[in-house]
């Protein structure tokens, strides 16, 4: 039997906890005080929620919710489309995607996961909210740009789609 140790030093020397822990503390200090955008969670709640035997699908009515959360995050609209209507020449107007970027800390603190499916509301003016779907929910943090150096994961990047008045309209 082999001892396995993981040489994982290239970073050790001159960045380690304590550093990542202090850029990470920074990093909040800025998104949550001078940024300050705030997005509400609307998580389903995949024990309570209504499906049909059959195929699973939901029934009219049957999606329920745990109670929404608030949450800090760097908030990103993408600009809108004019998209075609199927393969037809009606064409439509459709606001853009949100690119939500989040401490996986803050996560961790508040005691959420986003999953697909899951809707945020996001305040664009003091009366106007505009909601999304979860349509990537960021889990691959593996990656260099999600990575602190290489040193580990820190946050994550959701992206959501908007949803119409008939489909959602906060609780």
């Amino acid at each position: 039997m082999s001892n396995n140790k993981v040489p994982i030093t290239r970073l050790g020397k001159f960045f380690g906890a304590e550093d990542f822990d202090l850029d990470i503390s920074m990093g909040e200090e800025w998104l949550h005080g001078d940024l300050n955008f705030t997005v509400v969670l609307y998580k389903i709640d995949r024990q309570k929620t209504i499906t049909d035997n059959v195929y699973g699908e939901t029934v009219s009515d049957g999606v329920k919710f745990l109670p929404p959360i608030e949450f800090k995050a760097f908030v990103q609209i993408m600009a809108p489309e004019n998209k075609n209507v199927g393969t037809s020449k009606i064409e439509q107007f459709e606001p853009g995607n949100i690119r939500v970027s989040v401490y996986q800390k803050q996560l961790d603190e508040l005691g959420i996961d986003i999953e697909y499916g899951d809707y945020l509301g996001y305040y664009e003016t003091e009366t106007l909210v505009r909601y999304y779907t979860v349509n990537n929910d960021g889990r691959v943090v593996s990656d260099n740009k999600h990575t602190y150096g290489g040193y580990k994961p820190f946050y994550r990047t959701i992206m959501a789609s908007p949803v119409g008045p008939n489909e959602f309209k906060g609780l």
